[in-house]
């Protein structure tokens, strides 16, 4: 490469450093304070009445993760009437036998293990297993209903918390997102810049804002939930017409929080305690299954907003190191410097997550590899969605699943 050719790139270089550093202030101080980890259940009183729950588990081939998942929720130490409804939907490893055995062998809540049969076309699996569970749920006609994964352990007193949390606040949706299993090399890396990504998209300070009138207009727009938690409130489910609006939705917890939301409902997502998920991710494959599977519905199946995303990843999180070693290269110390703080803001953003994962702040700095992971995983999801193969998950595949709506 000729001198003049070799400084044309340091220069592009150095221009794209400036820009990648200017969008990480940005981040920094404008985005919500997403990569706070504070957000946790508000101040809460618990009610004169408890209210009636259901708590609906869809579950297919879960045999593996419901002997440390369902013993705690029927556990919960709830003053109200509770029950819970298990969708055994479809399953070829015994969940719904092994399901019976668990609530005799360990007693709790009151459980009762249905089958919907097959979905019907227009409709995703856990969506016509969720759909099944709430109409058998509204025979009870409990005021609110707890949606919650069969990977999930709840904490004993997780659904006293979470209907305290809902009642005090007026909230429709109180979601918490599960502190996900982190063991393995691969966990290290990819699981909590996973809730990392997930709170840059949807800031969590946003999505539970104040009344309406006082939420401003951040808090109006963004609306998500976290699949694995979600309680909801049963009257604002039946303005919001779920789970039939959002039948088809991938992406579904996102779309049942814009749902409720554009209904008029108040949510509330942040952060979990004692909700913890015990399903493992022990190799790149299976971190790299879940990420692909919905990567390219939340792009909502545009090769433009594809192409648009993998720059501004490119941008935000590879040009720093790319940065800081052609500066170090090519002897330009302005390059290097400009690369080398916007990546410190990138790692110090980072910190505060992998702290509430309790994993070594060495990972900070290794956050632009999992980026670039990240990066290829999206690729690969647009990939698999042209080749007809859309979004396979337990032996199912949905081939074009409608985007979840956008946001206001």
């Amino acid at each position: 490469m000729s001198a003049d050719a070799w400084t044309s790139v340091v220069t592009v270089v150095t221009f794209g450093s400036a820009l990648s550093l200017a969008v990480w202030l940005w981040l920094l101080l404008a985005r919500g304070f997403f990569w706070r980890t504070d957000v946790r259940l508000p101040a809460r009183e618990e009610p004169g009445v408890w209210p009636a729950v259901c708590v609906v588990v869809p579950a297919r081939d879960e045999a593996a993760v419901l002997p440390a998942s369902l013993p705690p929720l029927l556990a919960q130490d709830y003053p109200g009437r509770a029950e819970v409804i298990l969708i055994d939907d479809g399953s070829t490893d015994g969940t719904g036998e092994l399901a019976c055995e668990l609530a005799r062998r360990h007693g709790g809540l009151p459980l009762t293990v249905a089958s919907p049969g097959e979905p019907p076309a227009g409709w995703t699996g856990k969506l016509w297993a969720v759909r099944h569970g709430i109409n058998l749920a509204r025979a009870r006609e409990p005021e609110y209903l707890l949606l919650t994964d069969a990977d999930i352990a709840h904490a004993p007193d997780s659904l006293r918390a979470l209907v305290s949390a809902a009642g005090t606040g007026g909230f429709d949706v109180v979601s918490q997102m599960a502190r996900l299993r982190v063991e393995s090399l691969w966990e290290q890396l990819v699981v909590p810049a996973f809730v990392y990504f997930f709170a840059q998209l949807y800031p969590f300070r946003w999505i539970g804002g104040g009344r309406a009138g006082r939420e401003g207009k951040k808090g109006t727009r963004t609306a998500a939930a976290a699949g694995g938690c979600v309680l909801l409130r049963t009257d604002a489910a039946e303005r919001a017409r779920i789970p039939d609006a959002i039948r088809q939705a991938v992406i579904d917890d996102v779309a049942l929080a814009r749902a409720v939301k554009g209904t008029g409902g108040r949510i509330w997502l942040g952060l979990a305690d004692r909700v913890d998920s015990v399903r493992p991710y022990p190799r790149l494959h299976d971190l790299w299954r879940m990420v692909s599977r919905s990567a390219y519905a939340q792009l909502r199946h545009n090769p433009l907003v594809l192409a648009g995303t993998v720059a501004g990843l490119a941008l935000v999180y590879l040009v720093p190191p790319a940065s800081v070693c052609v500066g170090l290269a090519a002897g330009w110390g302005t390059t290097a410097l400009l690369g080398a703080a916007a990546w410190l803001v990138m790692a110090g953003t980072y910190l505060p997550m992998l702290r509430y994962y309790r994993q070594p702040r060495w990972l900070a700095p290794l956050l632009p590899f999992t980026a670039f992971l990240y990066l290829l995983m999206t690729v690969d999801s647009a990939v698999q969605h042209y080749r007809g193969r859309g979004a396979a998950w337990k032996g199912r595949t949905y081939a074009r699943p409608d985007a979840v709506p956008e946001e206001g």
